[in-house]
């Protein structure tokens, strides 16, 4: 069987993202996508288990596509999933930069990991979870750049917090 992991923050999924996930499907027997839990970044929108639920709603029409999450070392994880693969989706050349020296980290660490590089579409190019959270954090429309559960969870989250463009902005003299 041709298992391969597909580890990111996704905070929040994108359409970008769903988009390496279809096709990255049709190249593995299971696509595990996970959700991994860095303690070097700041701080996520979402929690994991928000994380969660949202990739298992946005890939529930993948059927060899698992949602899971982690936190430690990737090798290790592909280990214990006995996925010999991992996917990284490429939107620039930058990601690229990044993602090769990554890929080359893995490589030095375990040299039976390979990394499979997908390139994204040209029509999800722009879109980041960070642009996402900016959009969404000032009322922008978002319906075209996430699956519909992501947009309900965004506008949920915003309004919970009410955070938006002309409230909670305090005037300074």
């Amino acid at each position: 069987m041709r298992r391969a992991v597909c580890p990111g923050s996704f905070d929040p999924v994108t359409n970008g993202h769903i988009d390496i996930f279809e096709r990255a499907s049709t190249m593995f027997d299971e696509l595990i996508i996970s959700v991994f839990y860095n303690p070097t970044k700041n701080s996520s929108m979402f929690t994991m288990e928000e994380r969660v639920e949202m990739l298992k709603e946005a890939t529930k029409h993948i059927p060899n596509a698992r949602v899971t999450s982690f936190s430690g070392l990737l090798n290790e994880f592909c280990k214990q999933e006995q996925a010999p693969f991992i996917v990284r989706g490429l939107r620039a050349f930058s990601d690229f930069e990044y993602e090769f020296q990554r890929a080359l980290l893995i490589k030095s660490i375990d040299h039976k990991l390979e990394t499979v590089f997908i390139m994204t579409n040209a029509q999800f190019s722009y879109i980041s979870s960070t642009g996402v959270r900016e959009l969404s954090c000032f009322d922008g429309q978002v319906k075209k750049l996430v699956p519909p559960c992501v947009e309900k969870k965004l506008k949920e989250h915003y309004n919970k917090n009410d955070f938006k463009q002309g409230r909670g902005v305090k005037d300074f003299d």
